[in-house]
């Protein structure tokens, strides 16, 4: 079983990214789940939310310790939570940022990983581009196809596209292949 913790802030479409996932491996014939965990409920406050994937039937209904990968939609977020707790050591963690993990000061963390499951993309900035605003999710996904291929892109892609009205649907769509051009850029330079 795959166990994916995303953190982020309300209103950052956490909870919608962990869906969107779940549809993607489902579409792909896996079993899959994706539910939220909230602390207070508004605007801007820590989030978290899971995605499982697996080939057989998912009964456990716990919230991820000891997730496979992480993706972070916020790096403030490393200042008030312990965003990494539990991570496998063979994990993958994908944030959200411009910066390098150098610069988020996570290269400690990023060297633990097996080369090349560590990894920035600026979402952020992909989403304000293509969506006109700054809603990472959607980009992230397709990083995050990108970095791991636990999902294809074609999956996330339809997903988006099953989660969104058309217009909408069409911006976040090229905001996740860019993003996910990006990480197979960064890869190929390493």
């Amino acid at each position: 079983m795959l166990q994916v913790r995303f953190h982020g802030r309300g209103g950052q479409g956490v909870v919608t990214a962990a869906e969107m996932l779940a549809v993607a491996a489902f579409l792909e014939g896996h079993h899959a789940q994706a539910f939220p965990s909230f602390g207070s409920e508004r605007m801007g406050a820590p989030v978290v939310s899971f995605c499982r994937i697996d080939d057989k039937e998912i009964r456990l209904r716990e919230p991820i310790l000891e997730p496979d990968a992480l993706i972070v939609q916020d790096p403030t977020l490393f200042k008030v939570v312990d965003v990494c707790q539990g991570l496998k050591a063979s994990g993958y963690l994908l944030v959200n940022s411009h910066r390098s993990l150098a610069e988020l000061h996570l290269d400690a963390i990023a060297t633990q990983l097996p080369a090349g499951h560590a990894l920035t993309v600026p979402a952020s900035e992909l989403a304000l581009k293509h969506v006109g605003r700054p809603f990472p999710n959607a980009a992230l996904l397709g990083a995050f196809a990108g970095l791991t291929g636990i999902v294809d892109l074609k999956s996330v892609n339809a997903a988006i596209g099953e989660t969104f009205a058309k217009k909408v649907a069409e911006a976040n769509i090229a905001a996740a292949t860019a993003a996910y051009n990006a990480v197979a850029g960064a890869a190929a330079a390493a």
